[in-house]
């Protein structure tokens, strides 16, 4: 049965569990999970099987709130059985992983100016640390983005209302403009929240939202969120972090080795969020919820 928006931000993700039949999501404050035996946590911990095994990666709770998101941004599926979207311990920890999930030392961004304070820091003084550069036009100016575009180029990012500007972008442009240079687009969409505006049915490929402003709204948790639109084709060979042998994970190619899963965000989870850690708590996720 189809649900609309309100249903969906009230109930979309969660199917109340066989054990208790309860409505409400449970809260899961656990760190660890039980194995059947030790080939079911192989089986687990290489991604070869559902489920959870621990906190730091994934937890019952947060992926109420994944899959809800997922939903009301109009890219999940109602059953839960593919995950497009990683909840993270903060909207700057959303920005920060949607970048270093793509882009290595060497590479670029290409970004609008007009930026949450925060995010323009990471972009101007912080990243370029690590070896991965920003380049900035101006609000709006699609061509002068375009121009900035060259071979190290791995993404463009905006902001779908900028903050604290309030300028609105034309993300169907920046979206010709990326795609044409083979690019995936990411859009910061706090201000819109997916009741106003859905990047994706723009042409955005990756969406991003500080869950701690209007999604949350009611000032007692903190917490951010990436959706994945699985629109990109990262076979690219531009893209060597999703065809390239991955040494930190049993040397599987996201591109390639997943099966359906979407190689954007099943990278994110297992590569940044396993390895530096800025989970969500599962109480900040089950207020969002709320």
């Amino acid at each position: 049965m189809k649900q609309r928006f309100e249903t969906l931000a009230l109930h979309g993700g969660y199917s109340p569990e066989a054990t208790t039949l309860a409505r409400g999501v449970p809260l899961h404050r656990t760190t660890s999970y039980t194995f059947k035996d030790a080939a079911h946590a192989a089986g687990m911990f290489a991604l070869e099987e559902p489920g959870y095994f621990y906190t730091r990666v994934s937890n019952p709770t947060q992926a109420v709130l994944e899959e809800r998101v997922s939903l009301l941004e109009g890219c999940g599926r109602p059953d839960g059985t593919r995950t497009l979207a990683l909840a993270l311990a903060s909207g700057t920890s959303a920005v920060f992983y949607a970048i270093i999930n793509l882009a290595r030392q060497g590479d670029e961004i290409v970004a609008a100016s007009n930026l949450y304070g925060g995010t323009y820091s990471m972009f101007d003084a912080i990243l370029p640390r690590f070896g991965v550069s920003v380049r900035m036009a101006g609000a709006g100016d699609v061509d002068a983005m375009a121009a900035l575009v060259n071979d190290s180029t791995r993404a463009v990012y905006i902001e779908a209302i900028g903050n604290p500007g309030l300028d609105v972008a034309d993300i169907a442009a920046y979206a010709d403009m990326a795609h044409a240079k083979g690019l995936p687009l990411i859009v910061d969409a706090t201000f819109a929240t997916p009741y106003l505006l859905r990047p994706l049915e723009h042409g955005a490929d990756i969406v991003i939202h500080s869950l701690t402003k209007w999604i949350g709204g009611h000032g007692t948790a903190i917490g951010g969120i990436v959706v994945d639109g699985d629109s990109f084709d990262w076979r690219n060979a531009r893209f060597a972090l999703y065809n390239e042998p991955d040494g930190s994970y049993h040397g599987k190619r996201y591109a390639h080795d997943f099966g359906d899963a979407p190689p954007y965000i099943t990278r994110m989870r297992v590569v940044p969020l396993r390895n530096l850690g800025a989970a969500i708590a599962p109480d900040n996720a089950w207020m969002f919820l709320q």
